[in-house]
């Protein structure tokens, strides 16, 4: 993807020169006459480095400068004058300038300026990254396992990993699905590169299409500065789209484009960006159900699924639930306490519906919460003492039928099949129903019995 350039001089002459120089280069060059026709193209779509004359009617440069700083914008500047001195040059450095230059001067001397501000620039952004992903709790050693299932699973990682092929993750929620998608990543020749998560169904259709693709000043209401989108971070590296089975049709047609020709616009925009992200998704759903349902495109599957990856459910490895247990149980500083045999043997029974997002957060409550070196079983949740869970537990009472019910045809036949059982005695029919032989006097009265 071409660099952006923004040239700022009041100096027709220079303009074309540096314009000239620079889209030889291979620059995207960008034109502004006076310091407000500069704003107002930043404010349209931010360069990736700006050129930016000193002296021009005002606002002159380090008034440019200045505002741009205020604004919390990053990119580098490079500031250009034929009148510069040390004092002027300290001065913007401290308000914010990446390189001062003073005319004339050589072209090569401002390429070479411009190399360096983009490098300072993409190291100050991966330094940004990375400190994000070490805040996001990010632990690729976090996969421990030893099913054969499982082991099959990172075998496959293992391969595809280095290629480019697109990975489809199938599996049930808190399975691991981005662990082992941030695994691809890690172990291919991106791993340098950026890493972006974005989760389909945690945001609105208009909400997620404005995040994967950006968006330019005015595109919508608030749309009061132009933002990159997903697709733009991720340059480069990796992008994750979990729960890709939630996106909506008109969104899986810009996504299919994207797959397909490795360019898109953003909203509201007329220039075609290109960029190279491997794209790696998950779900937790049926697709081939949803294509069925005429809910998810079928080319978009085939673009999706080139190497499927399933997670099995945890239930299904329960072997690996005491590695996992002393996995967690180091990660959470638990530090002297041990779970008992039996404690262990109920956490390997129980079928865990949450699944190693369950087991997690189980351990490090029980880290907490415990009392003594020793984790027994009255120290584990209700559920897993019991063995089920909480959506397992068999109901009480009536289940609702799907259509509903009339409340009031139940009561009055509920009523007379406990005075039917008892021989019409009010007092133990009134027993059966859970009521006393007033309350079931008035009601019997109320319904007309």
């Amino acid at each position: 993807m071409s660099k952006r350039v923004l040239i700022v001089d009041d100096e027709k002459n220079m303009r074309w020169v540096l314009g000239q120089a620079l889209s030889s280069d291979g620059f995207e060059v960008v034109e502004a006459v006076d310091g407000n026709s500069a704003l107002d193209s930043i404010a349209e779509q931010e360069p990736d480095v700006m050129v930016l004359d000193h002296r021009m009617p005002a606002p002159d440069g380090m008034e440019v400068l200045r505002k741009v700083r205020a604004k919390g914008m990053s990119f580098p500047i490079i500031m250009l004058t034929a009148h510069g001195n040390v004092a002027l040059a300290v001065d913007a450095m401290k308000a914010g300038a990446s390189e001062y230059l003073t005319k004339p001067f050589d072209l090569e001397e401002l390429k070479l300026a411009i190399d360096k501000a983009l490098q300072y620039s993409g190291l100050a952004a991966e330094v940004e990254r990375l400190r994000g992903e070490l805040n996001a709790e990010y632990d690729v050693q976090g996969i421990v396992a030893s099913d054969p299932g499982m082991m099959a699973v990172l075998e496959t990682v293992t391969k595809v990993a280095p290629t480019m092929a697109t990975v489809m993750i199938y599996g049930e929620s808190g399975t691991g699905k981005e662990l082992i998608a941030r695994a691809v990543h890690n172990l291919s020749e991106r791993a340098t590169k950026p890493f972006v998560s974005v989760s389909a169904g945690a945001l609105p259709e208009t909400l997620l299409e404005s995040e994967l693709f950006g968006y330019e000043k005015g595109a919508f209401t608030g749309a009061v500065t132009p933002k990159p989108g997903r697709f733009e971070m991720a340059n480069g590296g990796t992008l994750f789209l979990d729960e890709i089975g939630d996106i909506s049709p008109a969104t899986q047609v810009k996504l299919l484009r994207v797959l397909q020709e490795r360019r898109f616009e953003r909203l509201g925009g007329t220039r075609s960006i290109e960029v190279d992200v491997r794209v790696v998704a998950a779900t937790n759903q049926d697709l081939q159900q949803l294509i069925a349902d005429g809910t998810f495109r079928e080319d978009l599957f085939y673009r999706l699924n080139v190497v499927p990856v399933s997670l099995p459910p945890l239930r299904q490895r329960a072997g690996d639930v005491p590695l996992l247990v002393a996995h967690f149980l180091e990660k959470f500083n638990a530090g002297a306490k041990r779970m008992s045999p039996q404690a262990l043997e109920a956490l390997v029974k129980y079928p865990w519906p949450g699944n190693i997002r369950e087991l997690e957060n189980t351990i490090e409550r029980i880290v907490i919460l415990s009392h003594g070196d020793e984790i027994g079983v009255p120290d584990l949740p209700a559920e897993v003492r019991a063995g089920v869970s909480p959506a397992d537990r068999p109901t009480t009472g009536f289940a609702l039928p799907d259509d509903g019910v009339d409340l009031e045809e139940v009561e009055l036949d509920l009523v007379r099949q406990a005075l039917d059982r008892t021989g019409g005695s009010v007092p133990k029919s009134a027993k059966l129903l859970g009521l006393t032989a007033k309350t079931l006097e008035a009601r019997m009265q109320r319904l007309g019995l």
